[in-house]
């Protein structure tokens, strides 16, 4: 999770157990079909793994068994069905249970039982704090290291003594202030030297970038300006002045001549050297923002010993506390967790240079000064040289740090979920690849765009063959706005995007009274999904919908015709082609033709049958589109010459040369050699051209280069290239509707979504030809035969017609060709009576409402004159009777239906008695078939609305909240409130003059018939 900084406690962010765990999580794509009848069931009863999970903070030291209880219980009653634990310090007094302490361990026992006894899913992050793996425990030995150095020029001439200083650390990304005074002292006092160089003094002359490039910083990709999506690999660099590169030859290495206290015994050869001491010093990197007693440096990435003493200490200790795991439940504890990366770079470790030289070919002692923004041998030699420095990193990070903490997680029955972004200096999808659950993050409108993320997670789990792609959803810098019906609309794009695991963020631990209320927050972030909302007593009805849309899109495979190689880069982020995506940049929709994206590491497991490119887990893509990107290493481009050779369609322009040193310079004539082999040329056609190689044809020149779209080329471009292989667009019903498309060889679900609040009315042009469509309606869980459709050429037109932000699912069943009976897909809706008068409506006491009161017609709740009316938030109680028209008659079809109109913003629907449905989005109406009368009815309606307005109304007496970071006296002396407020949070999100917002049943309510 990524955040602006905020006060002084917050920082910029947040064999057979192998098959075990693939089965517990359902890691691998289900390709074998599930029967329609199978899959109706279970998408009016969606099963449990289904249900969407929340992170459940716990902020520092505030637990509480009878809290935690609490929590769980009300998770499972509304529909949660997992959790992702972290202990974090944001902005909230400390409580009294200090991390990890006996009675922490304790705490946390009872909450994974807790969860075991209720069927819900724990996933645990893998430190304290949001951003990685680290801990008091981690010695600066062990801990995330940088090699710095210092210089110093001397003469030959002059025979003075030569005494090097000690190299200085580089400043913390986030600051000294991140630190304990013990820390700070620690990351001050740790020093090793590494190496001593000399050489003939260079001309002044800095590599540009140089801390990036050489991973010293690598700043936030989402939340701050100006960083860059990748660092360049040019084949070409412009020639320095002379002087100003060091000769290898030149290059003295002194290491063994200096004592401890930087006294070199060495005596320079006339003129001027430059002699540089270079060590290892810890890279500032500490847990963030982690409960004060969870403090500490973050461990070593390029170490496994390091990685395995971090966890021995933390989640060994945790594991031996809660004991054997019951086989007789899916709950409890079954994850661990990496979230978003947050922790900088690093650019050494004691068995760096060792590690270098195995995976390279070469030694890099004599490139160090490279580090420091020398040029050593020439400017393309140090660039390449700083290629392979962050190769060897991503490396090591993906191996060593990721892959282990894998094989750790499965060594325990556990499975491994990773957000593979932010601050990361791997490439993204190379370190998202190790997930056995690959995650990502969006935050609510006004917040960070991290809407890439998802669409590289999206990638990830396609590409691999996984069923479950997760995300930190909705995140928020919120105060109680959101509700269901606010997020629909993005939550739909979440599921066109491909996730289909939500994680809310976030469910607040709330160990304080129930009657403090909103109470415990994070801060001033999250949508504060939890049991203290207003809403929550309804918000198993969202749920349900939630649950229903993602098991349907976990089953059978993703289609996607387009597929993007990432380059041979870190630090990476992959952004799919801008033309390829519409809407807007917040929440991006696909077009008709798909994509997903790929990394080399993945496409070295792809082959081609069919002339598309299929890989192990069964995604298959019908192009294969290249980076405009100038290098490549022989092996890349040797396994995409083989994919081609075998039938592929490749897109893309030759590379000119490897990057890197290895092998360097035979390297690049490999690379040359090949690109001809497979391009015929390396001169780039004026106009487009196919080349045929093998089975396969590599399509390149004219408009494929005329312009690149994030690095590849425009959509429109590739999309004609697809069309003219007899493929036609997979999905279009114009520019207001939202897709996403799975299938198997029984049937294929579409996902569509109105991305508008107009209602919108169309044909759909899918791409199948065979079965008989039906519609699947997450939101009643009801399915039916679509008899209005007409076939061509590969594809199947439907009209549909959505109200405003509607979705729903087409279904195929390719197994069945008999033609429903004739009528329409959508009904007729008549209207049979409007319930006009008055209305009885009871707002509760306890939170200031004046109880039972008349509203003579349906207003705004602000609108009234009662104060207690006004400023009231949680939940009224609407009542009257009403009679249908005497002419009305219903049975099964046509049916009834009780329309709400317009709801601010949940209601709960009884008639004569008997409860028949939540509403919380378009259409705003419930089935009352069953229940209506002929004669008198009594209907009663439940309507909640949001908390801003009873906190603004308590902005209004005195202040008796968290003053200076300190519990107010009356909570913590458990004495009476005096100030007259009704409501309590631990942070401030409104004043007294802020904007009521809109609550209540407004109407009209009517009764309404659906005619087919």
């Amino acid at each position: 999770m990524i955040r602006p900084s905020y006060k002084k406690s917050l920082y910029l962010s947040g064999g057979v157990v192998v098959i075990f765990v693939v089965l517990l999580l359902g890691f691998h794509a289900r390709e074998q079909a599930t029967t329609l009848q199978t899959l109706r069931a279970q998408f009016l009863h969606p099963p449990d793994d289904a249900r969407p999970g929340v992170y459940w903070y716990f902020m520092d030291g505030s637990l509480s068994k009878e809290g935690m209880t609490a929590d769980l219980e009300s998770m499972k009653q509304e529909g949660i069905g997992s959790v992702l634990f972290l202990e974090v310090n944001v902005g909230v007094p400390r409580g009294k249970v200090d991390f990890l302490s006996e009675e922490w361990k304790t705490l946390f026992a009872h909450a994974v039982h807790e969860c075991e006894r209720l069927g819900i899913e724990m996933t645990l992050g893998v430190g304290p704090g949001w951003t990685g793996s680290g801990g008091p425990w981690v010695t600066p030995a062990q801990s995330m290291q940088h090699l710095v150095s210092s210089s110093m020029e001397v003469d030959g001439s002059a025979k003075k003594p030569i005494i090097l200083p000690v190299p200085l650390p580089k400043r913390p990304f986030f600051g000294e202030d991140v630190f304990t005074p013990e820390l700070k002292k620690q990351w001050r006092d740790f020093y090793e030297d590494v190496a001593v160089l000399a050489f003939p003094a260079p001309a002044a002359y800095t590599l540009a970038d140089v801390d990036e490039k050489a991973l010293y910083y690598r700043a936030p990709y989402t939340s701050q300006a100006g960083v860059k999506q990748y660092l360049s690999s040019p084949a070409t660099y412009p020639m320095l002045p002379a002087g100003v590169a060091i000769d290898t030859r030149q290059i003295i290495d002194l290491t063994g001549k200096m004592a401890a206290d930087g006294t070199l015994s060495w005596t320079p050869p006339p003129g001027k050297w430059l002699v540089m001491r270079f060590g290892r010093r810890n890279n500032g990197s500490a847990t963030r923002p982690a409960p004060l007693p969870g403090l500490g440096f973050e461990c070593d990435k390029f170490d496994t010993t390091a990685l395995h003493e971090h966890l021995q200490a933390f989640t060994g200790a945790l594991l031996q506390k809660i004991g054997a795991r019951s086989k007789s439940t899916r709950g409890g504890l079954t994850m661990l967790h990496m979230d978003s990366w947050e922790m900088g770079a690093q650019n050494w470790s004691d068995r760096f240079r060792a590690e270098f030289q195995k995976r390279r070919g070469y030694d890099p002692l004599l490139y160090y000064p490279v580090y420091a923004g020398k040029v050593v041998g020439s400017l393309e030699v140090s660039e390449r040289f700083l290629w392979d420095l962050r190769q060897t990193s991503q490396e090591l990070i993906v191996e060593n740090h990721a892959k282990h903490l894998k094989h750790y997680s499965h060594r325990h029955g556990l499975g491994l979920s990773i957000e593979p972004y932010d601050m990361n200096p791997t490439a993204d999808l190379e370190l998202g690849a190790v997930a056995d659950v690959p995650m990502c993050e969006f935050w609510s409108p006004g917040g960070y765009n991290a809407a890439f993320s998802c669409l590289q997670a999206a990638s990830l789990a396609h590409v691999n063959g996984q069923a479950v792609v997760a995300a930190e959803a909705f995140t928020a810098v919120d105060g109680w706005r959101q509700h269901p019906a606010s997020m629909k609309n993005q939550g739909d794009w979440a599921f066109a995007a491909g996730i289909n695991k939500y994680y809310y963020h976030t469910f607040q631990h709330q160990p304080l009274a129930e009657t403090l209320k909103p109470g415990m927050t994070m801060g001033p972030y999250g949508v504060q999904w939890n049991r203290n909302q207003t809403w929550w007593p309804l918000a198993d009805a969202y749920h349900t919908y939630v649950a229903r849309c993602q098991h349907m899109l976990r089953q059978g495979r993703t289609v996607a015709d387009i597929l993007y190689l990432t380059p041979e880069n870190a630090p990476h982020v992959f952004r799919a082609p801008a033309s390829a995506l519409s809407g807007d940049a917040f929440m991006p929709d696909r077009k008709g033709y798909n994509f997903d994206a790929c990394s080399p590491g993945q496409l070295y497991s792809a082959v081609v049958k069919d002339h598309q490119v299929i890989f192990p887990g069964g995604a298959s893509y019908r192009v294969l589109v290249l980076p405009a990107w100038e290098t490549m290493t022989p092996a890349l481009l040797q396994k995409i010459k083989a994919l081609v050779e075998a039938g592929a369609t490749v897109v893309g322009t030759p590379p000119r040369r490897a990057p890197g040193l290895s092998g360097y310079p035979q390297c690049d004539a490999t690379v040359r050699s090949l690109a001809v082999e497979l391009w015929g040329a390396t001169t780039i056609p004026a106009t487009q051209t196919e080349r045929r190689y093998g089975n396969g044809k590599i399509v390149w020149g004219g408009n494929v280069h005329a312009e690149t779209d994030n690095l590849y080329p425009r959509y429109d471009v590739t999309a004609r290239i697809v069309d003219a292989m007899g493929i036609p667009e997979d999905f279009n019903a114009g520019d207001a509707v939202r897709y996403t498309h799975r299938t198997s060889e029984a049937w294929d679900i579409y996902f569509v979504s109105n991305r508008t609040d107009k209602r919108v009315q169309t044909d759909a042009v899918f791409r199948t030809d065979s079965g008989v469509p039906s519609l699947w309606d997450p939101v009643t869980g009801k399915t039916y035969d679509l008899p209005e459709y007409t076939r061509k050429e590969h594809q199947t037109l439907v009209p549909v017609q959505f109200e405003p932000y509607q979705s729903y699912f087409i279904v195929f069943d390719k197994r069945s060709t008999t033609r429903v009976s004739k009528g329409k897909n959508f009904p007729t809706v008549t209207a049979v009576t409007t319930l006009s008068g008055p209305w009885h409506v009871s707002f509760d006491t306890v939170w200031g409402g004046p109880g039972a009161v008349q509203f003579d017609r349906l207003v705004d709740w602000t609108q009234r004159p009662e104060k207690g009316v006004k400023y009231y938030s949680g939940l009224a109680v609407y009542t009257k009777t009403f009679d249908l028209p005497v002419n009305t008659k219903w049975n099964k079809d046509p049916k009834l239906f009780l329309n709400l109109g317009e709801v601010h913003v949940m209601a709960r629907v009884r008639l004569n008695g008997k409860e028949v449905g939540t509403v919380w989005t378009t259409p705003w109406k419930v089935d009352i078939s069953d229940v209506v009368r002929n004669g008198r009815n009594t209907l009663a309606i439940d309507v909640v609305n949001l908390w801003p307005n009873r906190l603004i109304g308590d902005e209004q007496l005195p202040d008796d909240g968290i003053q200076h970071d300190q519990w107010p006296a009356w909570l913590v002396n458990k004495t009476n409130r005096t100030s007259g407020r009704y409501t309590f949070s631990t942070f401030r999100h409104y004043s007294k003059d802020d904007p009521l917002f809109t609550s209540g049943l407004l109407g009209p309510v009517t009764v309404e018939q659906n005619h087919f």
